[in-house]
């Protein structure tokens, strides 16, 4: 993670908040591992509004693109997305959706 340009960190957190998203519900073990990248990635006031927001309402597609994930930061990406999924439980929705992601950044 520390190899993560601070465009990349903001991308990577709006992924994992679109995943926590998928079930359209975001789970209190859910924002705790937000929370955790948040602090991980010591982001500054302002980042750490937007990645509130994301958590409070869906972020917009804009920049979720899963081809235009950085090849050597894929695994990283998958593995965050799949941690966001397991902290609540993995419902089949979001197994699909994960299943889907993880196709697209091969």
């Amino acid at each position: 993670m520390k190899t993560l340009s601070p465009a990349d960190r903001m991308r990577l957190l709006k992924f994992v908040c679109s995943f926590a998203w998928t079930d359209l519900e975001v789970s209190d073990a859910e924002r705790a591992f937000v929370a955790q990248l948040v602090d991980r990635f010591h982001l500054d006031q302002e980042e750490r509004s937007e990645v509130a927001r994301w958590i409070e309402s869906p972020p917009d597609d804009e920049g979720i693109d899963p081809t235009t994930i950085p090849a050597e930061h894929r695994k990283l990406f998958i593995d965050a997305a799949r941690a966001v999924l397991a902290a609540d439980g993995v419902t089949e929705s979001e197994f699909e959706g994960f299943q889907i992601f993880e196709e697209l950044t091969r």
